[in-house]
């Protein structure tokens, strides 16, 4: 399990490939490999990787599946690229942003970045079927990073996240610019309200499942919204 607090920004120095599986290499800060062993696990840009050789005190080597490669943003990196490095979170140790798995469910694309002195906001979009556990307030994790929602568009498809200095001085989010790839987590107790709730609704409501959903949008509410964690649907008033 991590946190998705990063605890450093480390560059991969090597990358080969062979009989479907690639290896990197990635040097990490000093000190972040301590007392490391082969076989633990640490979370690179989110994606949970397993140390399968120690080279030196600050270098390490991870296989990567095909199966990674592909719902990952690990496939499009080189040699010299920076990456969120976080160790695997030990017994009792302290939650400073979200439990996650580092299993990462899609990728998304940054739509625009706005600086406002230090207020530094990403847009970014996503694919229409994951929108449904993206709610404002909410936490996600991109690229290893617990962030909280600030506000979401289920219309169009994108949400944002605000960053803090510090986020972005211990992180690799300066770099992103619109185009930028990041890695998705989204958070495993929403998603688990959202099914059940659903579930719940086509098992009840059967063939007028459809009929609500077009019902409720029409008075601004997705239905989804009606499992948010966060904070109750609004239904908007239409008036003549």
């Amino acid at each position: 399990m991590f946190t998705g607090i990063v605890q450093g920004i480390a560059t991969i120095t090597a990358v080969s490939d062979a009989d479907g599986i690639r290896t990197f290499e990635i040097e990490f800060p000093a000190g972040f490999c301590a007392d490391l062993q082969i076989g633990a696990s640490i979370a690179i840009d989110g994606v949970c990787l397993t140390v399968t050789e120690i080279l030196s005190d600050t270098r390490a080597k991870f296989d990567v599946m095909l199966q990674s490669l592909l719902i990952t943003t690990l496939s499009a990196y080189q040699t010299g690229d920076r990456v969120n490095a976080e160790r695997a979170a030990k017994d009792g140790a302290e939650i400073g942003g979200h439990p996650l798995s580092g299993h990462v469910d899609f990728r998304a694309t940054v739509i625009t970045v706005r600086q406002l002195e230090n207020n530094y906001c990403i847009r970014i979009g996503v694919p229409h079927q994951w929108m449904k556990y993206i709610f404002p307030k909410g936490y996600i994790a991109l690229n290893g990073t617990s962030l909280t929602i600030s506000d979401v568009s289920k219309e169009e498809d994108w949400f944002e996240v605000w960053l803090i200095p510090e986020t972005r001085r211990m992180t690799t989010f300066e770099a992103k610019q619109a185009g930028s790839e990041l890695n998705v987590e989204i958070e495993r107790g929403t998603q688990v309200v959202v099914d059940t709730v659903r579930a719940t609704l086509e098992e009840k409501l059967g063939p007028l499942l459809p009929a609500l959903e077009v019902l409720l949008r029409q008075n601004g509410v997705d239905i989804n919204s009606l499992a948010s964690p966060s904070s109750p649907p609004q239904i908007t008033e239409k008036k003549d």
